[in-house]
């Protein structure tokens, strides 16, 4: 990696490339009380959480994604889309700030939470887990496209 990544360029990468630099700094047993090896795990624990949070928002999307996709309901339709429009800003800020953040995101784990999340959701509906696609209909891109909906199966808005 280059250490040369800055700050502001790419938060994940950064925290990343400067746990490497501590860990190798540890290992010429430099004289002096920093404990290395733990302030370069909180380091990289910084970009882990910043992953969980992209997961976590994708998440929240992705089951409402499903259930403006397959539910019959039209009240709460407006509360998912706002919901939709929250979180992809806060992705899309999260991949602007780190962009290797795009390799560490687990599509397919996040959509199983989601899927999961969405089925509870649509029980109202007379709709089961067994009603959702078992894999991720939607690509990261589409997910996260500004002013994209899936088609609703009962012809609504």
């Amino acid at each position: 990696m280059d250490s040369r990544i800055g700050y502001d360029d790419d938060f994940y990468a950064w925290t990343q490339e400067q746990a490497r630099l501590l860990r190798e700094a540890a290992r010429e047993r430099l004289n002096t009380p920093i404990d290395w090896d733990h302030v370069a795990g909180e380091i990289e624990d910084m970009g882990r959480s910043e992953t969980r949070a992209v997961e976590s928002a994708l998440t929240r999307i992705l089951e409402h994604l499903l259930k403006l996709e397959h539910s019959s309901a039209t009240d709460p339709r407006n509360g998912w889309k706002a919901s939709v429009v929250e979180h992809r800003g806060r992705v899309l800020r999260d991949l602007k700030a780190s962009p290797s953040l795009h390799g560490k995101i687990d599509l397919p784990d996040v959509y199983e939470t989601a899927r999961e999340l969405a089925a509870l959701g649509l029980a109202q509906d007379g709709l089961t887990l067994h009603d959702l696609p078992a894999e991720c209909p939607w690509s990261l891109e589409l997910i996260t496209e500004k002013g994209w909906w899936p088609v609703n199966r009962h012809g609504l808005d």
